[in-house]
């Protein structure tokens, strides 16, 4: 038996122990074996020796990335306890790396090693596949990349998209006019410009189309060029409209395509052409590749869990069909 007492003096313990204790649940659910008492700003371990030891590295992993950043979601910190892999060097990071700064001081950094990676991808080509489940930061991260680009010059305007497709309820049944009837679809993309721009600057990109969204099918017949360009729930785009998208795409420009292919709302009788373009265009030189999973789901903790149980159930239900399930590659 071993017993270790370690000191939270340099973080904010709150951020650490969680509300209502949440993270310390977490923790303790990670080590069932020890006996982990916290008083004040001290934690207790008590186990045997390669358990404290273990619970010990992670734990200080946490404080690291604590005194770093200030906060911590319960999802990441339930990511930190989790693989090894999925952490590695991540907590280490550069304390220089904010994407953008927000309204009042908000930071907006790469959350989960996986959205670093895509951070990186972004930098070494011009077109980007980030595939994966809701709640991965996906599209926050690519419209982070996006402000970016723009804050720094780098592009001349941002292209946000994503194709109007009803998912379980009808369009044409909406109050308004075409642009109101459109907005409900395009609304992640505005929540997460409300956190990286000021409102008022906002608006006067908005005004000045320097910042543009719209359906996918107003992309036709154009010629994108110093632009970044993000094509958001790509999974709900058939093929020939994701080859028009990939078509459009000028000099200078980059463009980020987003997608969960276990959430296709097409019509039956029409196919996602995400499948397709991943497929055959991934092993041409400029475009990156990045499959996200369960494990970088920022939301609440409850998120994950759902997504593993949709997972399971539909595995199931293979099963039983006969038919074989998709092979999705992942390739980093």
């Amino acid at each position: 038996m071993t017993e270790s007492i370690i000191n939270l003096d340099s973080i904010n313990p709150i951020e650490f122990f969680g509300v209502n204790n949440g993270k310390l649940d977490l923790l303790k659910k990670k080590f069932p074996l020890l006996k982990i008492l916290s008083r004040g700003t001290q934690l207790k371990l008590s186990g045997a020796p390669e358990e404290v030891a273990t619970a010990k590295d992670k734990i200080g992993q946490i404080v690291k990335y604590l005194e770093r950043n200030g906060n911590l979601s319960e999802g990441y910190f339930e990511q930190i306890l989790g693989e090894e892999e999925k952490v590695d060097n991540f907590t280490d990071r550069n304390p220089n790396d904010v994407l953008v700064f927000g309204p009042n001081g908000r930071t907006v950094r790469a959350k989960t090693a996986n959205q670093q990676k895509m951070v990186g991808l972004a930098e070494k080509n011009d077109i980007v596949f980030a595939i994966g489940p809701a709640g991965t930061g996906k599209t926050y991260t690519a419209v982070a990349l996006a402000v970016r680009a723009l804050k720094n010059k780098a592009v001349r305007k941002i292209i946000l998209t994503r194709p109007a497709v009803e998912a379980g309820e009808s369009l044409g049944f909406l109050p308004g006019d075409l642009k109101e009837k459109i907005d409900p679809y395009l609304r992640p993309l505005y929540d997460a410009l409300d956190d990286m721009i000021p409102a008022d600057k906002l608006s006067y990109f908005m005004t000045n189309r320097v910042i543009e969204i719209a359906p996918l099918a107003y992309m036709r017949g154009r010629t994108l060029d110093n632009s970044f360009i993000i094509l958001d729930e790509a999974q709900n785009a058939t093929d020939l409209q994701l080859k028009m998208f990939l078509t459009r795409i000028g000099a200078s420009a980059k463009a980020i395509i987003t997608g969960d292919l276990t959430q296709i709302d097409l019509p039956k009788n029409q196919k996602s052409g995400l499948e397709k373009a991943t497929r055959i265009l991934r092993h041409i030189d400029g475009i990156g590749y990045l499959q996200l999973d369960e494990e970088d789901v920022v939301r609440h903790r409850l998120v994950k869990a759902i997504i593993r149980a949709y997972e399971g159930a539909k595995e199931e239900e293979e099963q039983r069909s006969g038919e074989p399930r998709p092979i999705i590659e992942r390739r980093h």
